[in-house]
Formats: structure tokens, sequence, C-alpha cells
């Protein structure tokens, strides 16, 4: 069992990029808790509310384009590339009472729309496990991680956080709930895997620009896999997801189905029409957010339609 925790040492902030040295090395098969904290001056500007260290982190570390903090990177020993990763959540906890959201002129799904800078900070009730919404919601969480990535292939050099592409990075799905495995490829030696960007809470497409964007712990197991992979997938509790990214929204949704077919096809004995037709009948296609750049897509089928398991 691992720890890292959030410093300037050990955080990255606003990109990713294959020339960052891991800050740790692990093995195939070990747990590692992993801290991180959300926000920089920019998104809260009262910063007599964050922890020491995430206070610390915002006043030492470099900003690159894009607003995540993320811990790491993490190797893992024997990691290839051409190899697969599973990270496996096994636990996530809220470590502050507190979670922020904006509203930026030129982003989100309607920025036609909401043109003014908006930024507000929300209480959380860790107890309760709301959100205590000023206008008089009490709103449930669902807390998970919105970036789970490894180190993208070095000759994209160094690239903002901000857009999800094959290497995982912000994919901000919010079914990667506990007891979800996401598999992703390899690219560097070590794979290099950094999380961040909590949400304590986000609905689908996650349309003003952020959730409810926090600071999380979670535990996780990591497991190589000598097996190649072409793009991101996880397995939840009850579903089998693919993903798809891409500006147009379209082409991220052909990007999913096209994966979903292609692991149908490796999980059965089904033709290609077979599970083009099984994903017409069973098969949900959602939207997983507007506002990254790449917009997001993800097919999800019920595990238990599915024959044989991966």
């Amino acid at each position: 069992m691992h720890v890292l925790n959030p410093s300037p040492k050990t955080v990255h902030w606003g990109c990713f990029d294959a020339a960052i040295p891991a800050v740790l090395t692990i093995r195939s098969g070990d747990q590692i808790e992993i801290d991180t904290v959300s926000g920089g001056p920019r998104e809260v500007t009262d910063l007599t509310i964050f922890r020491p260290d995430h206070l610390t982190i915002v006043q030492q570390v470099e900003q690159f384009q894009g607003p995540h903090i993320l811990t790491g990177p993490i190797a893992i020993e024997g990691a290839l590339p051409g190899d697969t990763l599973e990270i496996k959540i096994l636990d996530i906890q809220l470590t502050v009472d507190w979670g922020w959201n904006i509203i930026r002129p030129l982003r989100g799904a309607l920025p036609e729309d909401f043109s003014v800078l908006s930024q507000r900070i929300i209480p959380i009730d860790r107890a309760k496990m709301v959100a205590n919404l000023p206008w008089g919601v009490d709103l449930p969480l669902q807390p998970f991680f919105g970036i789970i990535g490894v180190a993208p292939p070095p000759e994209y050099g160094r690239v903002s956080s901000v857009e999800p592409r094959e290497y995982g990075g912000n994919i901000d799905n919010k079914e990667f709930c506990v007891g979800t495995s996401l598999f992703l490829p390899i690219f560097v030696p070590g794979g290099n895997l950094s999380v961040g960007d909590g949400h304590a809470v986000q609905g689908d497409g996650e349309v003003c620009l952020t959730a409810l964007e926090t600071c999380l712990k979670g535990r996780f197991e990591v497991i190589l896999h000598q097996k190649k992979l072409n793009f991101p997938r996880a397995i939840t509790p009850t579903h089998y997801i693919s993903m798809g990214f891409d500006v147009d929204l379209d082409l991220a949704a052909k990007q999913a189905l096209r994966n979903m077919i292609m692991w149908l096809q490796e999980m059965t004995t089904w033709t290609a029409e077979e599970a083009y037709v099984f994903c017409s009948l069973a098969c949900d296609l959602r939207v997983t957010q507007l506002v990254d750049g790449n917009k997001g897509i993800h097919a999800m089928v019920k595990r238990s339609l599915i024959p044989e398991q991966l």
C-alpha cells in the first residue's frame, strides 16, 4: 500500500507531458492512496479556505494551460508502450467542506447566453453527502475523479490537461464510481499515471463548464496487462463503457459506438453486424461532457446482457 500526497514535488498543473518524471514507482497489483487538490486563485479567490498543502502548491508550482492540479506521475514497474493499465477505483473520499463552480465567458455549452464571468463557492456537508446550493437545493453527491490519465505519446510534447484523448485525462465521466476499472493504453515506459480534478457531483454534459469541483482522496489498485488497447474503456459494477472524444459530437458518438462494437466482438462470437444490431437495441449513448474542447460520448451496455466476460 502506497500513499502519495499533493505537494510542489508531487503535482503538475494544467498539463500532460511524457517528459514529466515519475514521482513514485509501484508494481502491478499494488494499491495506492492518492490525495488531490483542486483550484487555483483564478477559480477560488478566497485562499483562506485552502488546505495548507493546497496553498503551498498554488504559491510554488507553475501552471500550464489547464486549470487541473494533478497528483503524479506514478510509474508502474515493467509497463511498456503497447501494454494496458487497469486502474481499479477502490474508494473515494471528500477531504474539504466546499467546492467551486465557474462560468467563463466564451466557454461552456451556452456561451452566447452566459457571457459574464461567474464564480461561486458551494458548501458541502460531508456527513449528509449533499451540496447546499444557495438557491435552496440540497443536492446529493456522487464524487468521482474527472481526470485519470497516463502520459501521452512523447511526440505530443506538453499538452493541456483540458482535452481528453487516447491516454485518458479529462474524461469527466460521472459513471467512474467506486468499483469501476478504467483501462488505458500505455505510451511510455512506466505508463506514468496521474489523477486529479475531483468532482463532488456532475450532470452528464457538465454544461456550464465545471462540475462541483473539489478535493478528493482515492484508493486505487493498478494492474498491468500485456494487451494492446487503442482507446480508453471502463467496466463499472453494472456496465461496460466505451468512449469517444472529438470536437464534433457526432464523430465522438461514432467513435464510442465503433469501440463498443469492437469490444463486443472481443467478448463474444458475434459478427460486427450482430454487435451493431445489439447496440441499436441495448446500448445507451450518453453525452459525457460538452465543454472540454474534445467533446465526449460514452456508450453503455449492461454487463448482465453479455454472455462472456472480458
